[in-house]
């Protein structure tokens, strides 16, 4: 039985997903042995050589002078602070709460394509930015003496990651998508590496430990590569509801593997920020139909 095309983008989102989170899963699970930049530089390392190994098979290898343009530069230093605020949040925080809060991320880009893209924005999507960030706040929780150090990496990496996106929309489509995700992953290797000693320095690693870091650079390449297929089969209104899935991946993984158990109010947020992600998704598609002309009713009798 063939799929449509939504179905089998729905089907690549939901793997991607399954990919990114069992990423974090790993990566979490050798935070307490090693500091943030000694995973981003062996994870790094490890990802970098498979991604020039399929940019130089598909011969998307180019002049690295590339990477000076403003829109690659931008892009290249936005992944970097996404990342290593995104580790250290997974080694601070339970895994569905910062799941949980990354899923912020498209309300996140719409408010920066609004603030520094020039997109129209209407006010009910500006209700749904709103009332997403209210159950980002929810998920965090602020105390009285303000946000937890977990709670800005978290932070960080949602606005590292949107500014990552934005910029992406204004590089040239010369620029082969595989070399940028190249050059991204040896500069997260590099800066991971430079990172290692103002950190804690280098800890001894097991086999397991090198296995399981082995593990994530392949599933973050299965995201990658899934998310993008999703991206290019299906329509994105239909599709992009679908990343909320890794928040059962989380969930079932924390509560497995970490022992974690979601409360009453981290559901509370979660569901507050999957509803106004919704919610803008189906403005999304509503702004970019096209107006139909209003029939003409009969008169009655």
């Amino acid at each position: 039985m063939s799929l449509t095309a939504n179905t089998r983008g729905a089907l690549f989102m939901v793997v991607a997903m399954a990919g990114f989170t069992c990423n974090d899963a790993l990566v979490k699970s050798v935070t307490h042995s090693m500091n943030a930049g000694q995973i981003l530089f062996i994870r790094g390392m490890m990802t970098s050589v498979l991604v020039l190994g399929i940019a130089a098979w598909m011969g998307a290898i180019c002049s690295w002078r590339v990477l000076v343009q403003p829109a690659v530069l931008l892009r290249l230093v936005a992944e970097i602070i996404a990342s290593l605020a995104y580790v250290s949040a997974l080694g601070a925080m339970p895994l569905a709460n910062t799941s949980a809060i990354l899923q912020s991320l498209p309300l996140a880009v719409t408010l920066g394509a609004a603030l520094f893209l020039g997109e129209t924005v209407g006010w009910r999507r500006w209700a749904a930015i709103l009332a997403g960030f209210v159950g980002v706040l929810i998920v965090i929780r602020p105390g009285p003496e303000g946000f937890s150090l977990a709670a800005i990496y978290v932070i960080a990496s949602v606005v590292g990651a949107a500014t990552r996106d934005l910029s992406t929309r204004r590089i040239s489509r010369d620029v082969p998508s595989i070399f940028i995700s190249a050059a991204t992953a040896i500069a997260i290797t590099m800066v991971g590496g430079a990172l290692v000693v103002p950190l804690g320095g280098w800890q001894p690693m097991t086999l397991e430990t090198l296995a399981r870091l082995a593990g994530a650079s392949v599933l973050l390449l299965v995201g990658y590569q899934t998310i993008v297929n999703a991206m290019r089969v299906g329509e994105i209104s239909f599709i992009a509801p679908f990343r909320y899935t890794s928040l059962i991946w989380a969930m079932t993984i924390g509560f497995l593997a970490f022992g974690e158990i979601p409360d009453f109010w981290m559901a509370v947020g979660v569901a507050i920020i999957v509803a106004s992600g919704l919610y803008a998704f189906s403005r999304e598609n509503i702004r970019k139909q096209p107006p139909v002309a209003q029939e003409s009713k009969p008169e009655s009798p």
